[in-house]
């Protein structure tokens, strides 16, 4: 039985985390109207408040070209609001939490482990990378949890998740054209939100683990997958990431390998695909 507070619980990842927890747990939501993680006595008195075991950060600056435009503000959530969740928990002697991303990386190779060095190439990647070093620094406690391409049930922050985008384009346009050089991991939030609570109770060591639903794929690969689990077939064209107009470095390939999880003795994620089949039906 733990009591676990989960930072960020009116997010995506933060609405599967209130859900996915056992019956002997106590979970405590806490949203922007509970917390602010850039305010440090904010934190320290929602945290006092609940006196948590676990602390889940799921808050965060997700949109990249919002990231690129206020890195500042960036920053400050994804960097120094981690710091202060971190630092608060540890005076509790609670564990802390930080989920991170692919974004970390520079692509430069297929995939990557959790020894292989961070690069980003984004401001995005950038202020997760350094929240995760100052959460190192703040709390000894600590699971640093890299993941990327999440959908789920909830809204994100975004207003969409690349899923429910995809439909809703193939209802409105005739031709979809979706990036075709970029590959990560699709990954349903509630899968990854049940493994962080395996990853706790199993009480693995502290440190970095890579939770991502496995296999890659392009987005465009992503896109077909979900139109035909759909029953859709809008006409979809691939396009370069320079087609796309976009003019933010990405990782051209960040599938993340969960070489950790096995050791430790926890199994993977399940393939993608049938986390998608698994997402669409809920929704559908």
């Amino acid at each position: 039985m733990a009591k676990i507070a989960v930072i960020g619980a009116s997010g995506m990842l933060g609405y599967d985390l209130m859900n996915a927890g056992r019956p002997d747990d106590t979970l405590v939501g806490l949203a922007h109207a509970d917390i602010e993680i850039t305010d440090p006595a904010s934190v320290a008195v929602a945290l006092e408040r609940c006196r948590p075991e676990v602390v889940i950060n799921a808050v965060a600056i997700i949109k990249t070209e919002l990231c690129e435009t206020e890195p500042d503000r960036a920053f400050l959530v994804n960097a120094v609001g981690a710091y202060n969740v971190a630092k608060a928990a540890a005076g509790l002697g609670a564990a802390v939490v930080f989920i991170s991303t692919d974004y970390v990386f520079d692509g430069s190779k297929p995939s990557f482990t959790e020894e292989d060095a961070p690069y980003p190439l984004n401001v995005y990647g950038a202020s997760k990378l350094a929240g995760e070093i100052l959460t190192k620094i703040a709390n000894p406690k600590h699971f640093i949890i890299r993941t990327g391409w999440l959908f789920g049930k909830k809204v994100s922050h975004k207003g969409y998740n690349f899923v429910t985008l995809m439909l809703e384009r193939a209802k409105s346009e005739a031709e979809v054209r979706v990036v075709n050089d970029q590959t990560g991991s699709p990954t349903y939030t509630l899968d990854l939100a049940l493994k962080i609570y395996e990853l706790i109770r199993h009480q693995a060591p502290f440190g970095i683990y890579h939770i991502t639903n496995q296999g890659g794929a392009t987005w465009y690969e992503f896109a077909k997958k979900i139109f035909e689990l759909s029953g859709v077939s809008p006409q979809l064209i691939p396009i370069t990431t320079a087609e796309s107009g976009t003019k933010i470095a990405r990782p051209a390939f960040s599938v993340l390998e969960n070489q950790g999880l096995p050791e430790f003795g926890i199994s993977p994620l399940r393939p993608w695909q049938e986390a998608l089949r698994a997402y669409l039906d809920e929704i559908m």
